[in-house]
């Protein structure tokens, strides 16, 4: 069912990894590791079985919110910021999608079901329920959260994950792995953000 609604850590530019550390010193760090972890006991709740691993990842990009949120929330174009997907086929009533994945992975299809998505919020979580890869019982949440950064706009970006450990990993293997894949669409997603957003302070304001 749909419900619509209008680890390791450090702090370099890189996606981050959270366990639930303090942050880095300073108070401007301090605090900015409290908020984190409110948001992250707030929204990526996971039930995590024996046979599972789970991780969160730490993002901050120097683009608006909206910016951000405007290629997150395109569940029918994934592709918009993920490297990994060549192509995307909505079915249904829009909530179930069938993904193509670049040669170089090992996958090529990937089905998804949106589970839960929150304009106001800004809250997106899926939830994989087929394919041909090892990813089995896998479900994502990704939220995001309005921050300055260098005294611009800036948001904050934070995914968690819990799936299944396939016969013959460890846990520390099958988290090694998603988070690269999670790393690389987050480095994407900040470049095609900023981008956007250099865009909208350069362009020229008509009718002045």
């Amino acid at each position: 069912m749909v419900v619509v609604e209008t680890g390791r850590r450090s702090w370099g530019g890189d996606p981050v990894v959270w366990n639930g550390g303090g942050g880095g010193g300073g108070g401007s760090s301090g605090d900015r590791a409290v908020m984190e972890a409110e948001y992250v006991r707030r929204h990526h709740r996971h039930e995590t079985r024996e046979n599972q691993c789970s991780s969160t990842l730490i993002k901050h990009i120097k683009a608006p919110i909206h910016l951000v949120w405007s290629l997150v929330r395109s569940f029918d174009q994934p592709q918009k910021y993920k490297p990994f997907v060549s192509r995307c086929v909505v079915e249904g009533d829009g909530s179930v999608r069938q993904v193509n994945v670049k040669s170089g992975l090992p996958a090529t299809t990937s089905t998804e079901r949106l589970e839960f998505l929150d304009d106001n919020q800004h809250i997106l979580s899926i939830k994989i329920v087929g394919g041909d890869h090892r990813l089995k019982n896998y479900s994502s949440i990704i939220s995001l959260h309005p921050e300055s950064i260098e005294g611009r706009p800036g948001t904050l970006v934070i995914e968690s994950f819990v799936v299944d450990v396939p016969d013959g990993n460890t846990k520390d293997e099958t988290c090694y792995f998603v988070e690269a894949l999670i790393k690389c669409n987050l480095k994407s997603l900040a470049d095609i953000s900023e981008r956007l957003a250099v865009q909208d302070r350069t362009e020229p304001i008509d009718n002045l």
